[in-house]
């Protein structure tokens, strides 16, 4: 064997020894060519994907043409939100008023690299796919412009489908809209939770303010509500909310929007919620009236098209007129017969369970303000335990259970006893004290206008709108009692009746032929009769048969024409002697623009509801100015309006409305009660040369309003209690006598109807009233005097 040739190594040798080691370059090449290779396919097999799809990719005319479904919203003159109409609470700013603050919190969380890709990020497409397979979670990569897309055309489930689609409609918006109009229709468009559309209407619906008012904690709230807007916003799930904040800021603070120290900051400034409370029930009348008024124009636009309507109304008074009404009906109710439990529920007798069954039987009443709901737990003559809806247990004595004392006896009768179970309502006084109560059957009507423009300040439909949208003020036609009777004055004096014209308060009986169909003997309220007196106290004293006779001199038809000029309807006023009693039909706001033609000197101007009408970016699109005063608007003769407004000061000063001097001792207040056959409506009509305000008390289906019940002891205190408010602060103002009025000892005079020239009497002889001779005008004068 030759020294070059080798023995075989043994078979087992040969098979221990290792393989060849390949270099790590060819291993990464291999590993590189492989993901190339797929990646290849992925491509080829997406490129077939987005061939087949992109045809049936719908159009975008709904972004290209953006016109987000903003509600109706009625808004008060001073800037309160009094009402809103749709289904959807949004509010549309544009990009340039969205604090920045606000756009980089929702960009840093949403998408970092809005600005820079176009439409589909590829790299958190890529980085999200890694982390899908390393592990095994889901995650996405929807940029603003895809969930722009899906939002508007695409369900919500996840499929590759939709996925593809999303893209593709993502690649076509980018290619129509620019990136700042994306963005606006996202930032304007997104669903936020608690029905907020926006951000805007975000901000309002959370912190109760404005957008351009939130802190960089509130703006990271915010911007994380995209992810789970219903059940992680704050008002819901407060601490996953303020979760989601956090990794907000830190996400602004990576991408170098922030710095570390705003960061820290932002974390340690407390949660703050002030949730937008339900639309205040105090302006629930006036925000209807203002809906159907624009609804009889746009129809079901107006509750899309994000229409904002501003009216007269000032919210101040407008609280001030609501409260000052509930509280007027209340005290009626609270002279009212006990007419029992609203409802009566089975308590179980496990003392764990009874509050549960009361919650839920309380949910079919709830409470209405100041009237709470509660469940008798225990009753017995002189006290009543009784539960609210938080639980709370609350205890009535003797004194607050006054008005139904015999519904505690054992024998009272089922339907209205107090016992265990009994729904009933409670009202707790400033002392803490709780009485029993009532919702009220009586119903009222407030409002209160600016008498040189006719600009509506306050207008209240009835006690409580959720129970009924009937607005009484516009939509209630009573009959005004003798609240009418100072346009018959002031059609009297144009007839040469002078304010201290005599007229006899004695008997008075008319035929059936001059009574228009039965005899009649007209009384007064208060039964008496006084004898000669001046027209100026006949009127202060407001008795009727000095007005029944003041009609028949100058006639119905005068009287109906003369009540026209006020604004009163001609047609619903009687030509029948009931006329001076004030059976004829006005509603409170019609009442109200006519006493505000004596208020302003004789001019007759349309009540001013609605100042403009503005679009969602807050442009004109109608305005209401007042109406100029002129010969054009002159109802009355500027004279006429000073004497019958003096007249209506007497009321005040010396007649049925002097409880307003005693409440409010200032010279510049005038005003008349009213009421109506069998006290079935009970008014007052007053005014300060600035404000004039009608208050109306009485049951929708008209009936007695109960023994003692009038004008002067129901709507003279609401209109007392809205006037305390409403005239705080405003300075005396007193009207200033025109020309052509004469003085003539301690009264004014047309000078063609002087104490001489004028009417001396009515009713004291049987021919008609002549003027009188000079020892008649002396005598006339010495009454007049006393």
């Amino acid at each position: 064997m030759r020294e070059t040739e080798r023995a075989a190594p043994p078979a087992s040798f040969t098979t221990a020894l290792p393989p060849a080691k390949r270099p790590w370059w060819r291993v990464l090449a291999a590993w590189a060519g492989a993901a190339v290779a797929l990646a290849c396919c992925a491509l080829m097999l997406l490129g077939v994907a987005l061939a087949v799809a992109y045809p049936n990719v719908p159009e975008i005319h709904e972004l290209t043409d953006y016109r987000p479904q903003l509600p109706l919203r009625v808004f008060s003159a001073d800037g309160v939100l009094l009402g809103e109409y749709g289904e959807e609470r949004r509010r549309y700013l544009p990009l340039s008023e969205i604090p920045k603050v606000v756009e980089n919190a929702v960009l840093s969380v949403e998408d970092a690299r809005f600005y820079e890709h176009p439409g589909i990020d590829l790299v958190r497409v890529a980085g999200a796919g890694l982390r899908n397979i390393v592990d095994f979670r889901s995650e996405g990569a929807s940029t603003i412009t895809m969930q722009l897309a899906r939002n508007f055309y695409l369900p919500t489930e996840k499929t590759f489908t939709r996925k593809l689609y999303e893209m593709l409609l993502a690649l076509k918006i980018e290619g129509q809209l620019s990136k700042r109009r994306i963005l606006e229709t996202y930032m304007n468009h997104i669903h936020l939770g608690e029905r907020a559309w926006g951000f805007a209407a975000a901000s309002e619906t959370y912190f109760g303010k404005p957008l351009q008012q939130v802190t960089l904690a509130e703006a990271a709230m915010l911007a994380g509500l995209p992810q789970a807007p219903s059940t992680r916003n704050p008002a819901v799930d407060p601490q996953r909310a303020r979760a989601r904040q956090w990794h907000v800021l830190e996400r602004m603070f990576r991408n170098g929007v922030i710095t570390a120290a705003e960061r820290d900051a932002a974390r340690a400034e407390p949660l703050r919620l002030h949730l937008r409370p339900e639309l205040p029930e105090y302006g629930r009348h006036a925000a209807e009236t203002a809906r159907q008024l624009v609804y009889s124009h746009y129809g079901a636009e107006a509750y899309t098209r994000g229409l904002n309507v501003h009216l007269t109304i000032d919210s101040v008074q407008q609280l001030a007129a609501w409260q000052a009404l509930r509280r007027g009906i209340l005290d009626h109710e609270r002279r009212q017969p006990w007419r029992g439990p609203e409802a009566y529920v089975d308590l179980p007798a496990e003392p764990g369970e009874v509050q549960a069954r009361i919650a839920e039987a309380l949910l079919k009443h709830p409470d209405n303000g100041e009237l709470q709901a509660a469940v008798v737990l225990e009753a017995s003559p002189g006290r009543v335990v009784a539960a609210l809806q938080d639980g709370r247990p609350v205890t009535l004595g003797a004194t607050g259970l006054r008005s139904a004392a015999t519904a505690l006896a054992d024998n009272a009768d089922p339907r209205t006893q107090l016992r265990r179970g009994a729904v009933v309502r409670l009202l707790q006084s400033a002392a803490g004290d709780w009485s029993l109560a009532q919702l009220p059957e009586v119903s009222g009507a407030f409002v209160a206008l600016d008498p040189a423009t006719g600009a509506v300040r306050a207008m209240v439909g009835g006690f409580d709108a959720s129970r009924s949208a009937f607005n009484r003020a516009t939509q209630a036609w009573r009959q005004t009692g003798s609240c009418f009777k100072p346009f018959l004055y002031s059609a009297a004096l144009e007839q040469g009746y002078t304010p201290a014209t005599v007229i006899n308060d004695a008997p008075l009986r008319l035929d059936a032929a001059a009574a228009g169909g039965r005899a009649w003997e007209p009384r007064n309220h208060d039964g008496r009769f006084d004898g000669p007196m001046s027209l100026r106290r006949s009127f202060a004293a407001s008795k009727n048969i000095a007005a029944v006779r003041l009609l028949q001199a100058i006639g119905s038809p005068f009287a109906r024409q003369w009540a026209g000029r006020f604004g009163l309807d001609p047609e619903r006023q009687p030509a029948s002697p009931s006329l001076a009693l004030g059976a004829g039909q006005a509603t409170p706001l019609q009442l109200a623009s006519a006493y505000a033609v004596i208020a302003n000197g004789g001019h007759r101007l349309p009540p001013l509801f609605i100042e403009r009408l503005t679009d969602a970016r807050g442009r004109i699109i109608k305005a209401w100015p007042p109406a100029a005063r002129g010969a054009s608007t002159r109802a009355i003769d500027e004279r006429n309006a000073f004497l019958t407004g003096s007249l209506l000061q007497e009321v005040v000063r010396n007649g049925t409305g002097a409880r307003v001097q005693q409440a409010l001792p200032r010279p510049d207040l005038f005003g008349k009660t009213g009421t109506t056959s069998d006290a079935q409506d009970a008014w007052f009509a007053g005014y300060q040369p600035g404000l004039v305000a009608v208050a109306w008390l009485g049951y929708d289906e008209p009936r007695r309003l109960g023994l003692r019940e009038g004008g002067g002891t129901l709507a003279l205190p609401v209109w007392i209690d809205f006037m305390s408010q409403a005239l705080r602060g405003v300075p005396v103002k007193m009207p200033q006598p025109p020309d052509g009025l004469v003085w003539w000892d301690g009264e004014w005079f047309f000078e063609e109807y002087t104490p001489t020239t004028g009417i001396a009497t009515l009713g004291m002889e049987d021919s008609p009233p002549a003027s009188p001779s000079e020892e008649e005008r002396r005598s006339i004068l010495d009454l007049f005097r006393s």
